[in-house]
């Protein structure tokens, strides 16, 4: 059991989560009279898992050597480093799915959960002024707030798919037994029938005496003359069924503009009533469910980051400039699937191979563990603290260091976060990031959010020993 991670649940809360959907589809076949094997919702004879693509997964030794942009870029301009204290969030004290910077005041608006350190009422209605009142996990009092998703491990996707596919597989197989064994004693019953039927019509017409010929040829003639009075009798009904059919026709056009009336507005109180029900099921989706604090499409046991290193450097400057009061950053893109790869990040790496960053999970060597390394934009625009795409405002030096012209370098944020995720998780790829319905728990959403509540005293320290070439710690 990896330190500082839950233990997993019996999952009542997941069987109840996903037997809720598959009752519904359950439902659905029985209301139009299919026949189905359906464990789970929308498949049929499947469990319901979602676990992360098998191609989302790398060994790190494949990745190549040298990659990490972040790593050449710390060899350039000024060499000192402010590290900022602020816990793990070890105890899951501080999460929620909301992102007061890309989706302000929307609860639940980022489905996915994060982890929190620094500020300690960071939440989707969160503001400067908030944010300043509030208190922090951060040992030298900076107010500021991170926050990025968690990840999760999830053995029981494997397990229950394969559990519930074997007996899906029983049932079929011993319905389709029972079909069979019915079946053939049918064809049984059939055939002896048969044979009782061409015993019992033995014998020719040839055989027929005169006599009985005759019988036969009026016995003809009366069935003939029934026919014809039946035939009377029948039109006289027909006639007498079309009268009254017309009737009732007129009783019921002249009920039909009530009656319209009434299933008008019974037709809008069940759409009101669909839209209230659809309505709950997205609030119910969106929040966060049960013991393992699961939100939308993410499951599983979550484990906290064994250590989460908040590092301010030069990112290559010579000189960098405070940050402002309020300012806002985003590292890479949680929609990368719909905005493109352009704000997408390599993040992943394992300890000791620092050297190399990728955009797939990694799968270490023993006594290697998982490291995510996010490294936030740091030219700043010397006016904004926030844009309408929460980017423009702030963007990433070149390849030597240098801002676009009218930009400054501020403090470049390094947050590492290292994972103690069990070597059987890794190569089994049972372990994901929290992540959009849409991203299927891409590796490549991976992000971080960070927003500047630094007192003045803080920063300045934090300028003074990037730029002195420091190593500070608070």
């Amino acid at each position: 059991m990896p330190r500082n991670s839950r233990p997993p649940v019996s999952g009542k809360h997941r069987v109840a989560r996903r037997t809720k959907i598959a009752m519904g589809a359950i439902g659905l076949a029985i209301a139009v009279g299919g026949l189905a094997v359906a464990v789970t919702a929308g498949r049929t004879g499947e469990a319901s898992a979602d676990p992360a693509d098998p191609s989302f997964f790398i060994d790190i030794n494949k990745v190549p050597a040298g990659n990490n942009v972040n790593a050449a870029l710390k060899k350039k301009g000024a060499q000192g480093s402010f590290t900022v204290n602020c816990g793990t969030n070890a105890d899951g004290a501080h999460q929620n799915p909301d992102n007061f910077i890309a989706q302000p005041g929307i609860k639940n608006g980022a489905q996915h959960l994060h982890d929190y350190v620094g500020n300690l009422t960071t939440d989707a209605d969160s503001s400067l002024k908030s944010l300043l009142a509030g208190g922090t996990t951060c040992k030298n009092g900076d107010k500021s707030a991170y926050f990025w998703p968690v990840i999760r491990v999830d053995r029981e996707d494997k397990a229950q798919a394969q559990q519930k596919n074997q007996k899906a597989q029983q049932q079929q197989k011993g319905k389709t037994g029972d079909v069979q064994q019915d079946k053939s004693a049918q064809d049984a019953q059939d055939a002896q029938e048969q044979r009782n039927s061409q015993g019992q019509g033995g014998g020719g017409r040839s055989g027929k005496s005169a006599q009985q010929q005759g019988d036969q040829n009026q016995n003809q003639d009366g069935q003939q003359q029934q026919r014809q009075r039946n035939q009377g009798q029948q039109q006289n009904q027909q006639d007498q069924n079309k009268q009254n059919q017309n009737q009732q026709q007129d009783q019921n056009k002249q009920g039909q503009n009530k009656n319209q009336q009434q299933n008008q507005n019974q037709n809008q109180d069940k759409a009101n009533q669909d839209k209230a029900q659809q309505q709950a099921q997205q609030d119910e989706l969106g929040g966060i469910q049960g013991e393992n604090k699961e939100v939308g499409d993410n499951d599983g046991t979550i484990i906290e980051p064994e250590s989460a290193t908040l590092k301010f450097i030069g990112g290559g400057a010579d000189n960098v400039v405070a940050m402002p009061l309020g300012l806002k950053i985003l590292y890479g893109d949680a929609k990368q699937s719909t905005n493109g790869p352009a704000n997408a990040r390599p993040s992943w790496t394992c300890t000791g191979f620092e050297d190399r960053l990728t955009d797939l999970y990694p799968i270490c060597p023993a006594g290697s563990k998982v490291e995510r390394i996010h490294a936030f934009p740091n030219c700043w625009d010397g006016k904004n603290t926030d844009s309408a795409n929460h980017r423009t405002h702030i963007v990433f030096a070149n390849q030597q260091g240098k801002c676009p012209q009218g930009f400054k370098n501020v403090p470049q944020l390094q947050v590492t976060l290292v994972y103690d995720v069990p070597q059987d998780v890794q190569q089994n790829g049972e372990y994901k990031v929290d992540a959009f319905a849409q991203e299927k728990h891409n590796p490549r959403s991976d992000h971080d959010d960070f927003a500047n509540v630094m007192s003045k005293q803080i920063m300045g320290r934090l300028v003074n020993c990037v730029n002195s070439g420091k190593a500070c710690a608070e």
